[in-house]
């Protein structure tokens, strides 16, 4: 009888009962059909609401089926129900490794800015922003909070941050681009949400570090595509790499996106809400088409799905999928998966194609952005003859 283990879960910002295993069809079937449980990509469970109805519910569906732990959850439980009695908050290091640092931190949050987070997600969420840029911005806006203590956030003023991202700079060692995010979701909330004019004209920006794109090579990418033996996984890596795209678009793609009379995919909805369409590859279509053939169960609406839920394949997956691969070539360079988009790029301007259809192809809204790939392009740089060879040459100096 398989083993499932209840525990706690902090999830947009409400309880439920997180359900642990490993991995079935029946299980994901009952779960699904007749309790109604949702999948989390974010935690990797199954989950259903906090409450004694849902969990009666849950165990006359398994309980022929499969044998549930709760020890996590009623110990969980019981701290709740002292802490109501003596009316003191529950200790959140109670819920485990589901919850996300930004969710515990939240619970140190002073009263006089509990309206903060909410009143912020509800402008984010009704200018329709991504759900990634709503996680940084909360996230960001909550280690302001928590530094504020009991200081009310409405009431600072431009010097009062000032000060605030000085000590972010200087005694947390905050990155450029960390800064740069929690400057934004300050400037967010005060000028979006508070309606403060012009708040943050005279706050300046930290400079951002230049990095340069990791780019692997082609010998690299053949030793890595010849490690994976997972079709469907083979195929993810390819269709990054023949087509340039972001981890996150890999998993959007459908079925219908793949348009061989024209030789196009589309990216839909893509980073800044943006359609594109890239190339298709008549190499990456015998690819895919022999993954659709053989690989079961077959993808019925995504090109890359999930066999537990059937939904869109989770981006860490993928990620974990190409770092396995990695360690499996023996490849030592520290690079993750948006390497093989910077490759993509990095390998069409070695090979000549103009930059501004390069830029069109990645989805850039701004060409600065592409022409970071002319710093790694390896034909400029090996073309460049070093000022020491001429003076060598010259028989003026010896060795």
């Amino acid at each position: 009888m398989i083993s499932i283990e209840l525990k706690p879960l902090q999830h947009q910002h409400k309880e439920w009962i997180g359900i642990y295993f490993q991995h079935l069809p029946v299980i994901n079937n009952l779960l699904k059909q007749n309790l109604k449980a949702r999948w989390s990509q974010t935690h990797h469970c199954w989950y259903i609401p906090c409450n004694k109805e849902s969990f009666q519910q849950l165990k006359n569906i398994l309980q022929k089926t499969a044998k549930l732990e709760t020890g996590e959850l009623k110990k969980y439980l019981e701290q709740k129900k002292q802490a109501t009695t003596k009316n003191a908050p529950v200790e959140r290091k109670e819920i485990t490794k589901p919850v996300t640092n930004a969710v515990k931190q939240r619970v140190f949050i002073s009263p006089a800015n509990k309206h903060v987070l909410r009143l912020m997600e509800q402008q984010l969420k009704l200018k329709a922003y991504s759900p990634s840029t709503i996680r940084t911005y909360l996230n960001e806006m909550t280690q302001l909070l928590i530094a504020l203590k009991d200081i009310p956030a409405d009431d600072l003023k431009p010097e009062h941050l000032k000060r605030y991202l000085v000590y972010c700079y200087t005694r947390l060692k905050l990155k450029e681009n960390t800064l740069h995010s929690r400057i934004n979701a300050m400037k967010f909330y005060f000028e979006q949400v508070l309606n403060r004019e012009k708040f943050f004209w005279e706050i300046p920006r930290p400079k951002k570090q230049l990095i340069l794109p990791k780019v692997l090579g082609e010998d690299e990418l053949a030793k890595l595509f010849n490690a994976i033996s997972n079709i469907k996984h083979k195929a993810m890596l390819f269709t990054a790499y023949s087509a340039g795209l972001r981890v996150s678009e890999i998993t959007a793609l459908k079925l219908k996106h793949i348009d061989s009379s024209r030789m196009q995919i589309l990216v839909e909805n893509a980073k800044g809400k943006k359609d594109r369409y890239v190339t298709l590859s008549p190499i990456l279509l015998d690819i895919l088409r022999a993954y659709i053939k053989n690989y079961k169960p077959k993808p019925r609406e995504y090109l890359f799905e999930s066999e537990q839920t059937g939904t869109a394949y989770p981006t860490r997956t993928i990620q974990r999928v190409f770092q396995l691969a990695l360690t499996k070539a023996r490849i030592s360079k520290d690079v993750g998966i948006h390497s093989l988009r910077h490759s993509f790029a990095t390998h069409l301007l070695e090979k000549g194609t103009d930059i501004k259809y390069i830029k069109e192809l990645l989805g850039h809204f701004d060409i600065k952005t592409t022409e970071r790939y002319l710093h790694v392009k390896k034909e400029t740089l090996v073309n460049i003859i070093s000022p020491l060879d001429d003076l060598w040459k010259s028989g003026k100096v010896n060795w």
